[in-house]
């Protein structure tokens, strides 16, 4: 009977252990997804969906037998490369460039050799950027557009290249105004009268040369213009700036007839500019004027450009303070000039500082100023009152500009010709 009891004692320890073993084995089978060193089976779906930053918390698990850098390297690159990616937009978004520019057309751009100068001058010198006319005051967009209105009006006509010019610009790293005439546009006007400025007589409006205007009143036309800019924002340019954007002031005014509809005219080019930024939302949007309107109380001009009121929807507005384009005794800011071509500084000082004075006084107002400078020679004026512009000149230019609290400038000469040492040499 011993003998039967401790067999039998045996068996039952050796049965037990055998069990334990046995759940063991089961244990440790069971815990393969569940571990602390998790197979790539171990991410949940929700987790995987978190995004690389999760992701890489859980695989640095794997490494941790790499020691502390092992650690270090793949918790922190995911999150650090998402941060830094944040950080650059954010930092492109708050360091806008600060555009020092020179107008160019598109018949300059359309000829290679031209292009590789002005790439030079951006590398020498503080020019960073170049206005390039996307359609200018011909009436026709300057290179071969897409748009389907254009193509079947044939207002478009091959002056350059504009996808290989834009690129070649940008690459290097130039920033891109496409300048965009409104209103003065004899093709479109010419080809749609029934929306073209009228005379008295039913006649279309014509300027000494002939040219006809789009009424701004016709807010049938604005989609036209509208498209040909997102179109020049597909093909490379990082701004678009409206010249024209106005009533034309050349002839017998009173004579002029338009599609009034009660509106003032500087409501009517307030609202277009408005239905522009509302088409073009992410798009720097700027807009010409006169650099009298600085000077002159509301629109007195009479061509709808209110200073407190045009900058209201956009970023930039860029009058075209020329010293050749002030009347003969015109006063500015209380400064009279009797030879305003003789006075750079003084000119295009005073008017800034006048403008700057009047829209610091307007709550909300949305635009910058970033004017526009005289390169060129106004030899048309009587001799005495007019200086050939050189180096000198634009350099008094700038000098008042700054002066006045401002940092950004484009300078005009349709002939395209700027003398480089005129610009500070990087």
């Amino acid at each position: 009977m011993k003998s039967k009891r401790k067999i039998t004692k045996f068996t039952r320890e050796k049965i037990i252990l055998i069990l334990l073993s046995v759940m063991l084995v089961f244990v440790l089978t069971s815990c393969g997804n569940d571990s602390i060193i998790p197979t790539d089976n171990s991410i949940s779906t929700d987790e995987t969906e978190v995004g690389d930053e999760k992701q890489g918390n859980e695989q640095n698990l794997d490494g941790e037998s790499e020691g502390e850098n092992g650690n270090e390297d793949g918790n922190e690159e995911g999150s650090e490369e998402g941060s830094e990616e944040g950080s650059e937009e954010e930092t492109e978004q708050e360091e806008k460039i600060k555009v020092k520019a020179l107008y160019l057309t598109g018949w300059t751009v359309g000829i290679p050799e031209n292009v590789d100068k002005f790439i030079d001058i951006a590398k020498d010198t503080e020019i960073n950027s170049y206005v390039i006319d996307i359609k200018d005051d011909d009436g026709f967009v300057g290179y071969e557009s897409q748009i389907p209105k254009v193509r079947e009006l044939g207002t478009w006509k091959y002056k350059y290249d504009a996808k290989s010019v834009l690129k070649k610009f940008k690459d290097n790293g130039i920033h891109l105004i496409g300048r965009l005439v409104c209103f003065k546009d004899p093709q479109f006007s010419s080809k749609h009268p029934e929306w073209a400025v009228k005379m008295a007589d039913g006649s279309l409006y014509r300027e000494i040369n002939g040219a006809t205007w789009i009424d701004p009143y016709r807010r049938e036309a604005w989609p036209y213009i509208i498209e040909i800019a997102k179109e020049a924002v597909e093909l490379g340019f990082d701004e678009i700036q409206f010249d024209y954007v106005r009533f034309p002031n050349d002839g017998n005014k009173s004579a002029m007839r338009f599609n009034n509809d009660g509106s003032e005219k500087y409501e009517i080019i307030n609202e277009f500019l408005a239905y522009a930024k509302k088409e073009l939302p992410d798009v720097v949007l700027s807009a010409d004027v006169f650099g009298i309107i600085l000077e002159s109380p509301e629109d007195v001009e009479d061509i709808g450009q209110y200073l407190e009121l045009i900058g209201k929807d956009i970023e930039y507005i860029s009058p075209m303070v020329y010293p050749s384009h002030y009347a003969v005794g015109q006063k500015v800011n209380g400064v009279q000039f009797m030879k305003p071509d003789l006075e750079p500084y003084e000119v295009v000082y005073q008017s800034l500082v006048k403008g700057k004075e009047r829209i610091g006084k307007v709550e909300g107002y949305k635009a910058d100023m970033r004017p526009y400078l005289q390169a060129f020679t106004a030899s048309w004026l009587e001799s005495g009152y007019y200086q050939v512009y050189g180096v000198k000149q634009i350099k008094e230019q700038i000098k008042a500009v700054y002066d006045a609290g401002y940092e950004e400038w484009i300078f005009w000469d349709p002939a395209n010709k700027y003398p480089k040492e005129a610009f500070y040499n990087e």
